[in-house]
């Protein structure tokens, strides 16, 4: 059997066990045992056992929300309607008490850089299925500010008893509308001469930073300096 159909026959019989005893140990066994799957084969599949399995469920959802966004027309849209829309797909491809054991996983502080790292890979699955083609630092800046989103809008869905869900697709509309008001207020000093005058030694090395190539959770590159070429 492929890891990949071990993991899916794991994280199906995981629904019955994680939202009772979390992303444990016992879970994870007990997942294996209903999925008719030996530990060790599932040991195998999954080495480190639960985070792993909790790590799973979190590609499971990017991907079931990669799926949604490809077969939506979200082409009359404005674009940032078309990141609200993303980030409610993602939310809606997760159980609330899945996702809420997961929260509790990942704030451990041995499992703090896999819970940013899922985030992260969310947020830039959403860019990449947008059509963002940016290769300098805008590339890890709008990464970052959406992450934040992200994972802000997570924090407060989990609290969220309205129906369907409304306050928190308010909550995702104001922070949406907090980034773009940090967006005008970027082009705004862009166009300032005095800002402008300010910024030009940082902005000179930021613009040397590029995106990462290959794997998006990868290191980005430094290129070399021009003026200094000869």
């Amino acid at each position: 059997m492929r890891h990949t159909d071990i993991i899916a026959k794991m994280l199906d019989a995981a629904a019955a066990h994680v939202p009772f005893d979390g992303w444990s140990q016992s879970a994870f066994l007990a997942s294996a045992h209903d999925a008719g799957i030996d530990p060790v084969v599932a040991r195998a599949a999954l080495p480190r056992g639960a985070v792993d399995l909790a790590l799973a469920y979190h590609v499971a959802g990017d991907a079931a929300m990669l799926d949604r966004l490809a077969e939506a027309d979200l082409s009359e849209m404005r674009f940032t309607d078309r990141v609200k829309a993303a980030v409610r797909y993602r939310l809606e491809a997760g159980d609330r008490e899945m996702v809420r054991r997961g929260t509790s996983l990942f704030a451990l502080p041995q499992h703090v850089a896999d819970g940013a790292r899922a985030i992260w890979n969310t947020a830039n699955h959403i860019w990449t299925a947008l059509g963002d083609t940016s290769d300098d630092v805008n590339w890890y800046t709008k990464r970052a500010t959406l992450s934040g989103v992200y994972g802000s809008t997570v924090l407060y869905w989990l609290g969220d008893d309205s129906l369907d869900n409304a306050a928190t697709w308010e909550f995702l509309d104001r922070r949406i509308e907090d980034v773009m008001q940090i967006e005008k207020l970027k082009a705004k000093a862009k166009d300032s001469k005095l800002a402008s005058a300010l910024m030009a030694g940082p902005m000179k090395i930021l613009s040397r930073i590029r995106a990462p190539q290959g794997r998006a959770d990868g290191p980005g590159r430094w290129t070399a300096d021009q003026t200094n070429a000869d």
